[in-house]
Order: structure tokens, then C-alpha cells, then sequence
């Protein structure tokens, strides 16, 4: 079969010659095709114009100034997995203010646990919320706790004082 016979071969052969054509005329004229790949040349980004959603927050965060008191909340949040189930069961942060992270213990052996742990604590903290964030953990034991009751017990006294009340 020849290309005269094969109408698909004869309208590529005409095409290929077509182009040739305009090759030749665009090289006569000085308007060779490009070599390099063009450039999207799309609109540029307005500040009015839609943003990926983690980046609008971040931005917001840091135009407010509100990127600390956001990591030290979500640092809050992940307290058992920063702390440990053990210890996070019997203690809570409760604060965060001038590098001191105040903790909160439900009874006074969990308090002195935290005490003795504090180093240990503001290293892992620093370690989520960046070197020098945390310089100190000041411990706070259980407050207004249930007085125990009987007939062992002096109208008025206080106890023994050890469970901070």
C-alpha cells in the first residue's frame, strides 16, 4: 500500500510538509519558535485571594503575636503524652507565664514526684516548645482537700499539716 492509497499517511505526510512550510517562513521573517519552555505567566497572588488554610493560620498567628501562647496550649493538650499516663493521671498544667509553668498535683506525694522531676520536665518541655521557653516548674499541691472525719479528731485542729492543709 502506498501513501497515495492511505488517506491517514497522506494527511500526515501533508501535515509534516505544512509545517515545514512555516518553519521556513518563520526563519525568513527572523521569528524562529522558541527553544526554552515558556513561563506560566498566571496572575499573581493578591492578598485577597484564597490561601492554603495552614498558611492563613499561621499568619494570623504570628501578625497577633499568638505563636507561644498557641504552642504552650497545644504542649497542654498533649500533657500525657509529654508527661506519661502515670504521671499525667495525678497532675494538670495549669499555667504558663514568664517561662514558669505552674502543675497542679492531686495529692502530696505526686507534688514531690513533680518536684523532684522538674529538671527533667523543663528539658522535655524546652524539647516541644523551643530551648529556653520553660526556665521553671513551680508545683502546686492539692488544694481544699477533704478533712477527714471521727472521733479521734480535736474540734478546730488542722491535722498533721502534711497534705498541705
Amino acid at each position: 500500500m502506498s501513501v497515495d492509497d492511505n488517506p491517514a499517511a497522506k494527511g500526515a505526510a501533508m501535515a509534516r510538509e505544512k509545517l515545514a512550510q512555516a518553519k521556513a517562513d518563520a526563519a525568513k521573517r527572523g521569528q524562529l519558535p522558541r527553544r526554552e519552555p515558556r513561563r506560566k505567566a498566571g496572575p499573581r497572588r493578591d492578598s485577597g485571594d484564597p490561601q492554603l488554610f495552614g498558611r492563613a493560620i499561621a499568619d494570623l498567628l504570628a501578625a497577633r503575636g499568638w505563636e507561644q501562647p498557641v504552642a504552650v496550649g497545644g504542649v497542654f493538650g498533649r500533657w500525657i503524652d509529654i508527661v506519661g499516663p502515670d504521671l499525667a493521671a495525678h497532675t494538670k498544667p495549669e499555667s504558663f507565664e514568664d517561662g514558669e509553668v505552674l502543675i497542679a498535683a492531686d495529692s502530696t506525694a505526686w507534688a514531690t514526684q513533680v518536684r523532684l522531676l522538674a529538671r527533667t520536665l523543663v528539658r522535655r518541655l524546652n524539647e516541644e516548645l523551643g530551648d529556653g521557653t520553660v526556665t521553671k516548674v513551680k508545683v502546686r499541691g492539692p488544694q481544699n482537700a477533704p478533712r477527714p472525719s471521727g472521733g479521734l479528731r480535736v474540734t478546730g485542729s488542722r491535722g498533721p499539716g502534711d497534705t498541705y492543709g
